[in-house]
């Protein structure tokens, strides 16, 4: 049985999306697997055990200029990212290249990607040109396709399921409570804690250095993170964000993603504590909401964030 039918949500028929909003960038040759493991904030030897995984690429202050899935091909590296960041990441990762032996590219045009999610897991590995692999995550995300273009319509209806847009696929990951970049968090602006990457397998705290370790190592020793992506629910339907979430008159952050009544919200959770205390109203763009906390998170609202 998939995780997400145990939580009460639809799972009768797979469900497939193609995004098109999302990009890859290749990085190839000898040194690849090197010049990553010294730039993101992911251990790329998890990759020996598994077929991706989650991470970014910081600022040395320590905030996120791009995120993205890492996914382990034979000839190097496919990220799956932000289809409008992938010419930038492939420029900001050559910045770093200096000598070594690596050839990054922005190969979109060549590659679709696409999550599928409903009771039976897809067979990994997927048809030939295709990347199948559970979103590494979320296990409730259910699975990833990345797969060339030229063989993609193949590959997609090898799943079978139904065909349903990518506003589907952000619902279903609204839901869950999984912020994604530039819709619910500003790349350059935002830190991997606030982002959920330590809750989501986006950072490790054991491999070493990476751009920006130093202050997420001292964010996740601190005795609280005040500022975190969380799902907000409402009685209606809420604005499409982004749009200022106001406790009284006081801005307490900044309402993203939406589907119907449900949304997420990046917060000061400090701020949202105090609210509850004295019975104030959250509101976005005159929409009263209330905060929930995703099945995932080991932080509260208004106590120190637990380290899983």
């Amino acid at each position: 049985m998939r995780f997400w039918k145990a939580m009460g949500m639809s799972s009768a028929v797979v469900q497939v999306a193609v995004l098109e909003d999302r990009g890859v960038v290749s990085v190839t040759g000898p040194d690849a697997e090197k010049l990553l493991a010294g730039l993101i904030t992911n251990d790329m030897t998890l990759l020996a055990d598994a077929p991706a995984l989650y991470a970014a690429l910081l600022t040395p202050q320590g905030k996120i200029l791009f995120d993205f899935l890492v996914v382990k091909t034979e000839g190097g590296f496919l990220l799956d990212t932000v289809r409008d960041k992938a010419g930038e990441l492939v420029k900001r990762i050559s910045m770093y290249k200096l000598r070594a032996d690596v050839q990054i590219r922005d190969v979109s045009a060549d590659f679709v990607v696409a999550a599928a999610w409903g009771e039976a897991p897809l067979s990994p590995g997927g048809a030939a040109g295709a990347h199948v692999f559970a979103d590494p995550r979320l296990p409730a995300l259910g699975d990833r396709i990345v797969a060339e273009a030229r063989s993609a319509d193949a590959a997609l209806a090898a799943i079978g399921g139904n065909s349903v847009s990518s506003a589907a696929y952000h619902a279903h990951r609204i839901v869950l409570g999984v912020p994604e970049g530039g819709r619910d968090f500003a790349y350059g602006d935002t830190f991997p804690h606030e982002a959920l990457l330590d809750q989501l397998h986006g950072v490790s705290f054991t491999k070493g250095c990476f751009v920006g370790q130093e202050v997420v190592s001292r964010m996740q020793h601190r005795t609280s993170v005040r500022k975190r992506v969380v799902p907000v629910l409402a009685d209606q339907a809420l604005p499409a964000g982004p749009l200022p979430v106001l406790a009284g008159k006081a801005e307490i952050g900044r309402l993203g993603s939406v589907a119907g009544a449900r949304g997420l919200a990046l917060l000061r959770l400090d701020r949202v504590a105090e609210a509850r205390r004295d019975g104030i109203a959250l509101v976005a763009g005159g929409v009263a909401l209330r905060v929930e906390l995703p099945a995932f998170a080991t932080f509260k609202i208004g106590a120190p964030h637990e380290i899983a």
